[in-house]
């Protein structure tokens, strides 16, 4: 498959999400190809959420995502995922309308998990590049207990204003900001989807206190955790 100037092998453990602009030349497909294809709108990508709540995971997203080899694990769990949607519309109501919107939506999040996690940095295209693909992977094993910016420099074997300089070229955002939008991101999504307190919150992420939490979202979110609770909970209701 050809997805504007990059060709792809497409296997059986493959899956390719194809935006809309590019040109993708359907008629490189060999005559024995088989799959499923799902057209889904912008609302479904979940760009707003990409934009506001995950915009780490953001960099680069629309070439990472258009050819994607999976590993066994992930690939039987995205079959899961085609075969609820696929039995949603076998019998269509709008209930199961709903049903199929939301697999969709946790079929596209659980790709662009894969691909941020996964994403090998010899598909990058220079040096810098490759350098926040390395930063961005020491943050997500490490965001919990490391905070600082010389931290992840010294890894990287940096000066912490030249990994600044390097993130804010890439990605539009300096390195702390970086390393907050990724703690807050956590943040968020404890509070929506699971069951702990705000003191359990704040010693899962590495705080010292309740307080300390709070001092976090309010100095970001301009919001205390409770406010920015009820406001997830109801922005993800509608």
């Amino acid at each position: 498959m050809q997805v504007e100037d990059r060709r792809y092998r497409v296997s059986s453990s493959s899956i390719c999400v194809i935006f809309p602009g590019q040109l993708s030349s359907k008629e490189l497909f060999g005559e024995q190809f088989e799959g499923k294809l799902i057209l889904f709108d912008e609302v479904l990508f979940c760009s707003d959420i990409l934009k506001n709540e995950l915009s780490i995971y953001n960099y680069n997203i629309s070439v990472k995502l258009n050819h994607i080899e999976l590993s066994i694990a992930e690939t039987n769990d995205i079959e899961i995922l085609l075969e609820q949607i696929e039995r949603s519309y076998r019998d269509l109501t709008s209930i199961k309308k709903e049903q199929a919107r939301f697999f969709i939506k946790i079929l596209l999040l659980k790709l662009v998990e894969f691909v941020h996690t996964k994403w090998d940095n010899n598909n990058a295209s220079n040096d810098n590049a490759k350098l926040y693909g390395k930063f961005l992977d020491l943050l997500e094993r490490h965001y919990k207990t490391e905070r600082t910016v010389a931290w992840y420099a010294e890894k990287l074997q940096l000066s912490p204003k030249k990994l600044n300089e390097i993130t804010r070229k890439i990605a539009g955002l300096t390195s702390i900001e970086t390393i907050h939008a990724r703690i807050m991101n956590e943040i968020k999504q404890l509070l929506l989807l699971s069951n702990y307190s705000h003191k359990e919150i704040a010693f899962e992420l590495g705080f010292n206190s309740p307080a300390a939490l709070n001092k976090f979202v309010r100095a970001k979110m301009d919001e205390t955790p409770t406010n920015l609770q009820r406001q997830l909970a109801q922005m993800y209701k509608t």
